[in-house]
């Protein structure tokens, strides 16, 4: 019998990738839903859908992702990465269901001078970054066998992101400024997806926290530069710039790189290198 996951966030660049990795695949009944179909926000609203599906396990891909606006909007940025991972857990655990949530390479200040690991500790630097470890604790404290992905640098063909982003401006401007010193990994939502996948296949359920990125290191320079390269962009000057030239509202970290040794050993998987991804990406987005 097929196992029903609730994705949520389905509208968006993890969660439209989950809908293609889910796609006749018989193993699982997949219902997708984004703010129109269930507000996670209100706790009634989720205890409502949970009582009337059956769900097996939840994959949470929803999450206020607006890094500078969140400085400013606390409240709503704490209720969608906070407050709406409580209620999920609450309802899954009421419900005896899976669950599994997307977090972030924020939760770390960016000091570091190696990989982070999934025991490091924790200091996030922005409210972003703050709200969205706040939703691991809570979830952790009500559903100890979650699976938490922290990811990284994330795009995809859909919605906006920062490879969208700068294919549009490397047809469009002559020059442009890129921050070379934030050094972190890109990660395509589509390897991401499989990686779930890899959760929610696997023999048993391997619970706990887990880093996932594609493989390697980059500055958001250098990745500019590969971008323009592979799409055959040669029209715009790239130019590095530091932070300090670039201020933004919220704090970044500087070196973000994830070891995702952990995930590799669990589930025997291989992961993408991060150019090779990126390729594959660009030629989706061209051939759309």
């Amino acid at each position: 019998m097929a196992k029903t996951v609730l994705i949520t966030g389905a509208n968006g660049q993890l969660g439209n990738e989950m809908r293609l990795v889910l796609d006749g695949n018989d193993a699982f009944s997949p219902i997708f839903t984004d703010v129109q179909e269930l507000d996670i926000t209100s706790k009634d609203a989720i205890d409502a859908f949970f009582a009337n599906h059956h769900i097996d396990y939840v994959v949470n891909c929803a999450a206020y992702t607006a890094v500078d606006n969140a400085e400013d909007n606390v409240e709503l940025c704490t209720r969608l990465n906070a407050d709406a991972v409580e209620y999920l857990a609450q309802a899954a655990k009421h419900h005896a269901a899976k669950m599994i949530q997307i977090s972030t390479d924020y939760v770390f200040n960016g000091t570091n001078f190696r990989p982070y690991r999934e025991d490091d500790e924790t200091s996030p630097c922005s409210v972003y970054g703050s709200t969205k470890l706040d939703g691991e604790r809570r979830l952790l404290q009500c559903l100890p066998d979650a699976v938490i992905f922290r990811t990284a640098w994330l795009y995809s063909p859909f919605g906006k992101n920062f490879v969208k982003t700068m294919l549009n401006l490397g047809r469009t401007k002559e020059t442009l400024s890129v921050i070379f010193d934030q050094v972190g990994t890109p990660t395509y939502a589509k390897d991401l997806a499989v990686a779930i996948m890899n959760v929610l296949t696997a023999e048993q359920w391997h619970s706990g926290v887990y880093h996932f990125s594609d493989e390697g290191a980059v500055s958001w320079y250098d990745f500019t530069k590969a971008i323009h390269r592979i799409a055959g962009i040669t029209t715009c000057d790239v130019k590095p710039c530091t932070t300090a030239e670039y201020p933004t509202k919220a704090k970044r970290p500087h070196f973000s790189v994830l070891d995702k040794s952990k995930y590799k050993t669990t589930f025997n998987a291989s992961i993408p290198y991060w150019e090779d991804s990126l390729r594959e990406c660009i030629n989706r987005i061209e051939n759309k």
